[in-house]
């Protein structure tokens, strides 16, 4: 095969891995993007910050079944192959994804509506579960092995530019119809969305062919018979599982989940800041973040996966309390201006789909350095709900931007390096299996609890900064254990191979 046409089968290869996994990505992050909206459908009204950890922990549970998932699916994909294993967890997130924006509200069908949308998110998780492990051993095992940390960095994109895609369509909803419509039934369209892009990527990803190291093994009749004896069951290849998690994935999920979804949520649970200006602040920093991933990768090709990682730890373990703290600040109203001849009170009576009234009145105060605060109050079918949204001025909203993308560049670097580290640290035969199951407990459980813990520890404490303890803490854990126990090697040709136990 020549040098062009080699380029071209690589990045064919990459196109279709990541065109499906940044599907499945939106897939599953449009529940947490719209988890403040589905806390009030799928959630009973009387206690609002309830049903809104209730939606958190919902949110979770997709991440704590990943681990099945990938035990499940990484088992198929180490006996089966890796190419038909991820086209069944595609369709499973389409379907599941398509079938959450179906779902009555609790409103119409009382407890079922948690009950099925609970049902479909473990669908959701199983299916990711499966996904992510197919995909980077894939482009990996069709990557040559000096510059692995590149190619499988475009994969490490994918989970953050599914994100910025789900933020992107949920704005693009928004903003073409009124508030009102858009939380009656507009927040559907994104998951029904979801089953015209599962079926393009399925029709990409039907015509690659097997991994040539897959393909190799099977030829020769070395394909494992039992991949989770082999995996779990074998006491040094267990070892480098734990290793794997404790040493990298749980620190690389907290890190992952704080820098973006914690963010999102402290902007909009904590700070107040308003619906649309809280995804445009996380847009932007993921827009301009994005490409670190690439680099990062690329990076660990030339000085290892581990050095990237454990700094990248470090540095978001010291940085993020004076970071929320910073963001915090900016809506403290004690020290700024009110501009009293700017108060005003605006009202509004709209019928929903059923044709119930909502009559809706706010407060609106003006600060001199352009912050806009609205004390709202809902009326609807007798019962009165009360909330506020703050939006804050372009230079304010700039700065935001900013911290958020300091925290994006933490994520970059310990998330770039570690598909190309976990493909790196397991044998061929095994390697979907033993890959899969440390990455989906490092993310499905440490970091993707993280948003629902760190919002009870605010709830009980009062004290804002008071989520950051977890992830802070599971960082620094991480760090310290991958530093003793992860010792990289490197070749003449400057790569990291597998890391020493």
């Amino acid at each position: 095969m020549s040098s062009t046409s080699a380029k071209q089968s690589i990045w064919q290869v990459i196109f279709a891995s990541s065109a499906g996994t940044l599907i499945e990505w939106y897939d599953f992050y449009i529940f947490g993007s719209l988890s403040l909206i589905l806390a009030e459908k799928f959630f009973p009204d009387t206690n609002p910050t309830l049903g809104y950890i209730a939606t958190l922990a919902t949110f979770a549970v997709g991440f704590i079944v990943r681990p099945f998932g990938a035990i499940v699916f990484g088992r198929l994909g180490d006996m089966v192959g890796r190419k038909y294993t991820f086209l069944l967890t595609l369709l499973i997130m389409g379907g599941s994804t398509f079938a959450i924006g179906l779902i009555p509200s609790y409103a119409t069908i009382g407890v079922f509506a948690p009950i099925l949308v609970l049902i479909l998110r473990l669908a959701q998780g199983l299916a990711l579960g499966g996904e992510y492990g197919g995909a980077a051993t894939y482009v990996a095992e069709h990557a040559p092995a000096n510059r692995r940390g590149y190619y499988t960095s475009f994969i490490q994109t994918t989970a953050t530019l599914g994100l910025f895609v789900s933020l992107g369509v949920i704005l693009a909803t928004r903003l073409s119809m009124s508030p009102e419509k858009f939380n009656d039934w507009g927040w559907r369209i994104p998951f029904w969305l979801s089953v015209f892009l599962v079926m393009m990527s399925y029709y990409i990803r039907i015509k690659l062919h097997e991994s040539p190291l897959f393909s190799k093994l099977k030829s020769e009749g070395k394909t494992s018979k039992n991949p989770l004896k082999e995996s779990f069951g074998n006491k040094e290849n267990l070892k480098l599982v734990l290793l794997a998690l404790f040493g990298a994935a749980m620190g690389q999920g907290v890190v992952w989940y704080t820098g973006q979804f914690y963010a999102l949520s402290f902007l909009q649970n904590t700070m107040k800041i308003e619906f649309i200006q809280s995804n445009v602040i996380i847009a932007v920093a993921l827009l301009f973040g994005t490409p670190f991933f690439i680099y990062f990768g690329g990076l660990s090709d030339r000085i290892g996966r581990k050095n990237i990682m454990m700094v990248g730890m470090f540095i978001a373990a010291i940085s993020y309390f004076p970071i929320y703290n910073a963001m915090d600040k900016t809506v403290d109203l004690s020290s700024k201006q009110e501009v009293s001849a700017m108060y005003r009170v605006e009202g509004s009576v709209t019928p929903d789909s059923d044709g119930k009234l909502t009559e809706s009145t706010a407060k609106v105060r003006t600060y001199s350095d352009s912050t806009v605060v609205r004390d709202v109050t809902v009326t609807k079918a007798g019962k009165t709900t009360q909330h506020k949204e703050v939006k804050v001025g372009t230079g304010t909203m700039i700065w935001l931007i900013f911290l958020v993308f300091i925290q994006v560049i933490f994520v970059t670097m310990v998330y770039g390096p570690i598909a190309a580290f976990l493909v790196e640290l397991f044998p061929t035969r095994i390697r979907y299996t033993s890959m899969s199951l440390p990455y989906h407990i490092g993310n499905g459980v440490f970091g993707g609890l993280l948003p629902a813990i760190a919002t009870m520890m605010v709830q009980r404490t009062g004290n804002h900064l008071a989520g950051l303890f977890y992830p802070v803490s599971i960082a620094i854990i991480c760090m310290v254990i991958g530093m003793v126990f992860i010792k990289e090697k490197k070749t003449k040709d400057g790569y990291a191979e597998e890391p020493e136990v």
